[in-house]
């Protein structure tokens, strides 16, 4: 499988070139465009002819996480090929270490590192889809108020608010010095008692700062879920292992891919309905 590069990475990009017939054939020239998630492109280098006929290769250093287009052009003959690639954030959230997630998992080697960093940082957002952030992470999001009392954020447990600025040009924001916010509920509220106006855009930290074992352990029995589900073609085995991991009913927005277990293990953190 394909798995996100980290930011940094060297991305060792591939695509065919093929005649008319689909046989593979070198091509007089050969270009390939990636285009970054701002919008902005880079053209990594391409050695033509190719090392191997038909099979051409150039890499580009990543340099912006997200989602990348890359997009190749030959001519003579005339033939293209799109493709994507991703790039982890420089810090992803993961809930479970790699040494935690390989252990729980009885893999002895870091032959398979790749897919278990994939599948655990899956398990990562399953589990803050029920409890909110758990691994501190900087939100920014905007809020337009007229004379309220307090400004709820949307993602709790909140572990500080760092800064409240104005959108529109000339309005004031906010110092944080005014401020508090209850962390639970992500109230954002004035030391003084007045009210908060203005369109205003909030940067905070989300998360937790200690991890309890509920948690820990629900992610654990995710990412083994997720782990035998996607491998058991490849073993003969059964998907989702045995009856500790079943799934009898579906969740809304994720389907079965959360086994009950871990689902009770959560409880005591999972969020009010209608709370992010």
């Amino acid at each position: 499988m394909s798995v996100p590069y980290d930011l940094g990475a060297t991305a060792r990009l591939t695509a065919p070139c093929r005649d008319p017939d689909g046989t593979l054939t070198n091509a007089a020239t050969a270009t390939v465009t990636v285009t970054l998630p701002d919008g902005s492109t880079a053209a990594p280098a391409v050695a033509n002819p190719p090392a191997e006929t038909g099979r051409y290769t150039a890499d580009y250093i990543t340099s912006v996480p997200g989602r990348h287009t890359v997009r190749w052009v030959f001519t003579g003959p005339a033939h293209a090929y799109t493709d994507v690639l991703d790039v982890y954030d420089e810090a992803p959230p993961a809930i479970l270490s790699m040494a935690d997630a390989r252990d729980h998992l009885n893999l002895k080697s870091t032959s398979d590192d790749d897919e278990v960093r994939y599948w655990n940082n899956v398990t990562t957002r399953a589990v803050e889809y029920h409890t909110g952030p758990i691994v501190a992470r900087t939100v920014v999001e905007q809020h337009t108020v007229r004379n309220a009392a307090a400004v709820v954020l949307l993602h709790t447990p909140v572990l500080a608010v760092t800064a409240v600025e104005a959108v529109l040009t000339g309005a004031s924001g906010y110092s944080t010095d005014d401020l508090d916010v209850d962390g639970a509920t992500g109230e954002v509220y004035r030391l003084d008692g007045g009210h908060l106006s203005g369109r205003l855009k909030f940067t905070y930290t989300a998360g937790r700062t200690a991890i309890a074992e509920n948690i820990t352990g629900g992610a654990r029995i995710i990412l083994d879920h997720l782990w035998r589900t996607q491998r058991a073609g490849r073993r003969g085995a059964l998907a989702g292992g045995g009856e500790d991991y079943s799934v009898t009913e579906p969740i809304p927005g994720l389907g079965y891919a959360i086994p009950n277990r871990a689902l009770e293990l959560l409880a005591p953190d999972r969020l009010p309905p209608g709370v992010a």
